[in-house]
């Protein structure tokens, strides 16, 4: 094992990298995408679910220079690791796709489930397959757009005397839309994939299957540009991003509070249980989940408002383009929270804990850079990264190939670290290592896939 000081203070070990292919070759560019329906059936879902909402989906956008072939997928909820790895070795024998060239993320969405593992392999194949066969030569336009929906969720509230989750005003928070968008060489719309960072959880309190914000935008979009037409939502850093627009929640929960005091149970500190504790009879209740159910459509509408404005805006084009992809691992010092049990409002004790291994990875099209990082991200890891890539258009997407709760979960910025919130308090990251080793060890891919 190769040990690489990325700064003096921070050691990371770089673990089993996936070589470049280093000529660099430039291609024309071919593309095709396809997406499918995963909502499971009403007799699947689990028996806290309320029903169906919407539909929920796996998208794939796949693309080709002659040389190297790679893409873009995600699902509506949250990657199954264990689907991603049998789908990958399936069409690396049966397509030639090599296992680490798809970055597939979740939305992230907290109120989604999905078919039985066997059979959402199948249908995420099926989709993969069905983009493999629809390529055609394209081109791919890139822009930067901006939407201002997100804000920071840590806050330390004076009246209150702690830390709680609510809107930061004040807080930092990138409100940047990123848009890849590709066409036919007629101009016949194909795909976009674009990047923001909020959590999807307009809809959690619902206890129904529904894609949230991510999902409506997602079908706003394609009603846009033609059925068979696919934009995929990637999760941006959003590790400490919820929607500004979230009292729904808030007073949702206070609700399943009262009614767990009721009955003797504290639950004021940490997240109500889904399914209990909530009468849909009730004429608060049924107008708070009503709202809900708008404000994800609302989202929705304003994202893909301004994804078309930032496709609509293109003026530059590229149809010959070069395509690398890899992965690598960071290894970086662990801790164990000694006295957990709340979600906010008072400073974790922590001893040693072993190394937590992350991955990272890297599909480099053309000029711009899509990051993947198998965590759920504070927002300015993605903004540093962003400053010191030598790209204008560089993503970060975040909670990729099922990797959305393992290796510590969230990874707070090191200037975050003295919040008392619940991502912070259960971070299993030493403090002053995974920041530096995201960002350089990005860094190092970006070069490498330089040509």
């Amino acid at each position: 094992m190769k040990v690489k000081h990325i700064l003096t203070v921070c050691a990371i070990l770089l673990v089993g990298s996936t070589a470049f292919a280093q000529n660099h070759a430039r291609g024309q560019l071919k593309v095709g995408a396809a997406k499918v329906d995963v909502t499971p059936a009403e007799d699947q879902l689990g028996r806290n679910s309320y029903g169906i909402l919407d539909h929920t989906h796996f998208r794939v956008i796949l693309f080709s220079n002659g040389t190297t072939i790679a893409g873009l997928a995600n699902v509506d909820g949250n990657q199954n690791q264990r689907a991603v790895d049998a789908v990958n070795e399936r069409i690396e024998k049966e397509f030639g796709i090599p296992q680490g060239n798809i970055i597939y993320n979740g939305t992230h969405c907290h109120s989604t489930g999905t078919v039985p593992q066997d059979e959402l392999i199948e249908r995420m194949y099926q989709a993969i397959k069905q983009a493999y066969q629809s390529m055609v030569p394209a081109k791919v336009g890139v822009g930067n757009g901006v939407c201002y929906l997100n804000v920071k969720r840590d806050l330390f509230d004076p009246e209150r005397g702690t830390w709680w989750e609510g809107p930061d005003y004040d807080g930092k928070s990138d409100k940047t839309v990123g848009v890849i968008y590709f066409e036919s060489l007629d101009g016949k719309p194909i795909a976009t994939y674009y990047n923001y960072a909020m959590h999807a959880v307009i809809t959690g309190q619902l206890d129904m299957i529904t894609g949230d914000f991510p999902g409506k935008s997602e079908e706003y979009i394609e009603s846009r540009y033609g059925d068979d037409f696919v934009a995929i939502f990637a999760s941006g850093a959003a590790g400490d991003q919820n929607p500004l627009y979230f009292q729904q929640t808030f007073d949702l929960r206070d609700i399943r509070i009262a009614d767990y005091a009721k009955r003797g149970e504290d639950i004021s500190n940490r997240m109500p249980p889904g399914g209990q504790g909530l009468d849909r009879n009730d004429p608060e209740t049924a107008r708070l989940m009503g709202e809900q159910k708008r404000m994800a459509e609302s989202y929705g509408q304003l994202l893909g408002e301004e994804v078309k404005y930032v496709i609509m805006m293109m003026r530059r084009f590229e149809t010959n383009v070069t395509l690398e992809a890899a992965r690598t691992h960071i290894s970086c010092p662990g801790r164990r929270q000694t006295n957990g049990g709340g979600r906010a409002g008072y400073a974790g004790e922590y001893v040693d804990a072993d190394p937590i291994s992350l991955e990272i990875g890297l599909v480099m099209l053309d000029d711009i850079p899509v990051c993947m990082v198998s965590g759920e991200v504070y927002n300015q890891i993605a903004v540093e990264l962003k400053e010191k890539s030598p790209y204008k258009f560089t993503m970060m997407t975040t909670v990729t190939d099922g990797h959305n709760g393992g290796w510590g979960g969230y990874i707070p910025d090191d200037e975050s670290y003295g919040a008392q919130v619940f991502e912070v308090l259960g971070s299993g990251y030493k403090q002053g290592y995974a920041q530096s080793g995201i960002v350089n060890g990005l860094l190092d891919l970006i070069r490498a896939a330089t040509h």
